[in-house]
């Protein structure tokens, strides 16, 4: 029997994210119409629905749907904006990114994810994104500034580089904050010419990290 991956991601919509506060019809749709199955090995794609985190590398992989959607919706993406996707996979989040804003430029440092990442975005049409070779420290400059950098996979501390990156009128970061192995917390830091402020969204149980980070990090 086949399985119906438009049915799971109805259910997925309907049991995992309307029920937790995720009401925009536009985030909500998008959800159900990106087939996340297609951006997962074959061995998983059954699990592409499931309330659980997805691995994909030692230490990295998708969180759960509902963090996903969480993490998304406080990001309040606008039509025109630049968004910079950090840690990008195998690209679903960053084709949720780019239906909601105006160009994604991601950043993915795995070779083998780099691949399965490009043939994604080729087989399913996005043509506003673009893969751009930078890291996940770093950055990308060159097309800066962003109106939203987007991390959603858990990192100890944001870098001067990528704060330097944002938009100075209210440009913002959607991120992860690791606290220990198992512990972290979603937060937004939002730059306000050149004044940086951080609230506090919602706790993440994962033990994803997206880089081990050096001592130097100052936010």
């Amino acid at each position: 029997m086949n399985f119906n991956y438009q049915k799971a991601r109805e259910l997925m919509v309907e049991n995992q994210l309307r029920p937790n506060k995720i009401k925009d019809k536009v985030v909500l749709d998008i959800f159900r119409n990106i087939p996340k199955e297609d951006f997962l090995p074959n061995e998983i794609k059954t699990f592409a629905y499931f309330d659980s985190d997805i691995n994909l590398l030692k230490n990295r992989g998708y969180l759960k749907n509902l963090h996903i959607a969480q993490l998304i919706n406080y990001s309040e993406i606008q039509k025109n904006h630049k968004v910079l996707h950090l840690g990008a996979l195998t690209g679903y989040i960053t084709a949720i990114l780019s239906k909601l804003s105006n160009e994604v430029f991601a950043i993915e440092t795995d070779n083998k994810i780099k691949n399965d990442f490009l043939n994604n975005i080729q087989k399913n049409k996005f043509e506003n994104i673009q893969l751009v070779e930078g890291s996940f420290e770093k950055g990308f400059s060159q097309k800066s500034p962003y109106d939203l950098i987007f991390i959603d996979n858990p990192i100890r501390k944001v870098s001067e580089d990528i704060l330097l990156q944002l938009n100075k009128k209210l440009g913002k970061i959607i991120m992860i904050e690791k606290d220990n192995n198992y512990v972290n917390q979603a937060v937004k830091i939002v730059n306000n010419d050149d004044k940086f402020s951080k609230q506090y969204l919602f706790d993440v149980f994962s033990k994803y990290q997206l880089y081990e980070e050096k001592e130097n990090f100052v936010f």
